[in-house]
């Protein structure tokens, strides 16, 4: 029976591995075979003068990728990949990997980022980017059952939709049978909605998609949004929450993964310490203009520049909070007692922001008039504003991005590399 790489001991007596052929080493009586899976390496090594003629036969035809059956005993080997090597009974070749290679796995020949993405299948195979993915699988677990703990209900909205569901015009536009759809950008009115449900907590974990003609390292045109609702609630009340499900994906991988963290030869890996700061706009605005030296007006938003900037302050894991409501949406909801300032907040990485967030406006009336506010026009969003008129309990939510959460955890370079088939302005294949 077939046994995981990584499951494979010294003492283990015999073993059935499949696996690719990661490299080869011949020193003329001896050759020596990495064989990869996706749990881990082991070698293989074949003394020649006492291999099978079969054995012998096989190790000549075999190229590096191939697909690879081989049976044999362990032994334990210190200089050896995980302390034990395989001699092989029989080696057979399951399928054959052509060559050249579009890149070399190995990666003794390094390839661009571009090269990469056109055969994702095969930078799949590079132990490090296999274990971004693992790393990523585990963390959208953890917060999958945090939101079960807690007694979160999963819900699926739509993707197609009739209207922009954040007032802009970043939309991609569909035809839709004899009509003009777009492609939601976000769950946000649909999660409110089910809030005048009863639902009382929600989350979703799905695609968005942003029309966005950006070409930068960490915007994508479409991403995986991780968002919740929560009914009965303000703004400090989610924020708790997206504090605890941050930690929980960053506790999860540092005790799950520490061969993932291996392979992506992080110098250290940590689990941030919750309450992150709360820092209000107003200060946010001060420490970038001192710190770039460009005017940043209050009002304005906060650009990549003024983001580094601050980051570099504040050195952690941080919220910005108490926005001017003319640059929040619609649905912010303003202070009673300062409506120029809202209950909306941002949660910052030092390198960018992971998350937008705040307590919504829950009263019909005041909601129309900040939409009318925005210059759009109540009537597009009638599905919208119905539930409103029927009973809507107070409620705040926010939306995280998966993408960025991965790169920041694991200091990757571009948000493409913490997604398996990247969508941007110019990549539509694979």
């Amino acid at each position: 029976m077939r046994i995981p790489i990584q499951q494979i001991g010294p003492d283990t007596g015999t073993a059935e591995i499949y696996g690719w052929v990661h490299e080869v080493r011949d020193l003329g009586g001896l050759a020596f075979f990495l064989i990869r899976d996706r749990t881990g390496i082991i070698q293989v090594t074949i003394p020649k003068k006492k291999a099978s003629e079969s054995v012998l036969a096989a190790i000549k035809q075999v190229s590096r990728e191939s697909v690879v059956h081989i049976t044999g005993t362990i032994k334990a080997m210190d200089k050896a990949p995980g302390g034990r090597e395989l001699v092989p009974d029989s080696f057979g070749i399951v399928n054959t990997a052509e060559s050249p290679l579009p890149l070399d796995v190995v990666e003794k020949v390094p390839a661009d980022l571009d090269t990469r993405l056109d055969a994702r299948f095969l930078d799949a195979r590079r132990p490090r980017v296999s274990a971004v993915f693992q790393v990523r699988s585990i963390a959208i677990h953890a917060i999958n059952t945090y939101f079960h703990e807690e007694g979160f209900i999963n819900i699926t909205t739509p993707k197609i939709v009739a209207a922009a569901t954040e007032g802009g015009t970043e939309l991609f536009p569909i035809a839709y049978f004899d009509k003009e759809a777009f492609l939601n950008q976000s769950p946000q009115l649909y999660k409110q909605m089910m809030m005048a449900g009863g639902f009382d907590r929600v989350y979703e974990i799905g695609p968005i998609f942003r029309a966005e003609e950006h070409n930068t390292t960490k915007h994508l045109n479409e991403a995986t949004s991780i968002d919740i609702e929560v009914s009965f609630a303000d703004h400090n009340d989610v924020m708790r929450i997206l504090e605890k499900v941050v930690v929980r994906a960053y506790d999860s991988v540092n005790r799950l993964c520490s061969d993932q963290i291996t392979n992506l030869e992080l110098d250290s890996f940590g689990v941030p310490e919750s309450p992150f700061p709360r820092l209000p706009y107003s200060e946010a605005i001060e420490i970038a203009k001192k710190k770039i030296g460009e005017p940043i007006k209050y009002g304005d938003d906060i650009g990549s520049a003024a983001e580094r900037a601050i980051g570099e302050e504040m050195g952690g894991h941080y919220f910005i909070v108490d926005w001017p409501t003319a640059i929040r949406p619609y649905y912010a909801m303003p202070y009673e007692n300062d409506p120029v300032i809202c209950k909306a907040f941002d949660l910052m990485h030092p390198r960018m922001e992971l998350s937008s967030g705040a307590q919504r406006v829950h009263s019909y009336d005041q909601l129309v008039t900040q939409i009318r506010n925005k210059g759009l026009d109540p009537e597009s969003f009638e599905f919208y504003l119905r539930p409103f008129r029927y009973g809507m309990p107070p409620h705040a939510g926010w939306g995280l991005g998966a993408e960025r959460l991965v790169m920041t955890m694991l200091g990757l370079g571009n948000v493409r590399e913490a997604v398996l088939f990247p969508r941007d302005m110019h990549r539509l294949v694979p």
